[in-house]
């Protein structure tokens, strides 16, 4: 069953909504990748101003990995390569995304969110960067250049919770909203941002990415999540 729906929100607007609530949303690698796979046709298409990542349930935009999902020892390191694959198609995707935060953003949800551009939170949010609670060695690629060191480490440490108040005080957010109108709120500021020439907008956003690293620290952390999925205690896997 597809996990994820794709369609067109306006002139250079392209939506993907994650349709897994009786998961809520969690990623399991057939998700993955048909995520990959859609991100890779999107990425190719010039017309493509802005990219909103949404949900079909006010719940989650994403509670993390399908950690139910039943994986022998090879499908597991599969699946993180999956991951790995994932987080650098978002982080290299080449138009402006933006991701609506509701529900739970947790895990690799948080990692998705971050991984975008901007982000518009609902008042329903419970944001935590959750991989210390096993030891896995994710959150600090895309975290540290959004919040700070100082913060990230607190936030990636403690797996603590942030509502939608506090990421917006820490300037993880660009915008705020009742759960149920995120996405129309992000759908708003994607049409503003998708009034700009298309050529400028892929030109200022490499720039950000080579100004700040992000395409190399992205790698350095999927090489190492590789690594904890392949040598160490790896991820919880479904029998």
């Amino acid at each position: 069953m597809p996990g994820l729906q794709r369609a067109r929100g306006g002139d250079g607007i392209e939506i993907l909504r994650l349709d897994r609530p009786e998961r809520r949303n969690a990623l399991d690698s057939a998700t993955l990748r048909e995520f990959i796979e859609t991100l890779d046709e999107l990425a190719a298409d010039t017309e493509v101003r802005v990219l909103v990542v949404s949900t079909t349930s006010e719940r989650a935009l994403s509670a993390g990995a399908d950690v139910a999902e039943p994986l022998d020892r090879e499908a597991g390191v599969a699946r993180m390569e999956l991951f790995s694959r994932f987080y650098a198609a978002v982080e290299g995707f080449p138009a402006v995304t933006i991701a609506v935060c509701v529900g739970n953003c947790v895990g690799a949800g948080a990692e998705l969110a971050a991984g975008c551009d901007l982000r518009v939170g609902g008042d329903n949010l419970k944001l935590a960067w959750a991989g210390a609670r096993l030891g896995v060695p994710v959150g600090v690629a895309r975290l540290v250049p959004l919040v700070g060191l100082s913060r990230a480490k607190e936030l990636v440490f403690t797996g603590r919770v942030l509502g939608m108040d506090e990421a917006l005080a820490l300037g993880l957010l660009a915008r705020k909203a009742p759960a149920a109108e995120a996405e129309a709120v992000a759908l708003a500021l994607a049409a503003e941002i998708a009034a700009h020439p298309p050529h400028g907008l892929r030109v200022i956003k490499q720039m950000f990415r080579d100004f700040e690293g992000t395409a190399e620290r992205v790698a350095r952390e999927n090489l190492a999540l590789e690594t904890f999925q392949r040598e160490g205690a790896g991820l919880p896997q479904g029998r």
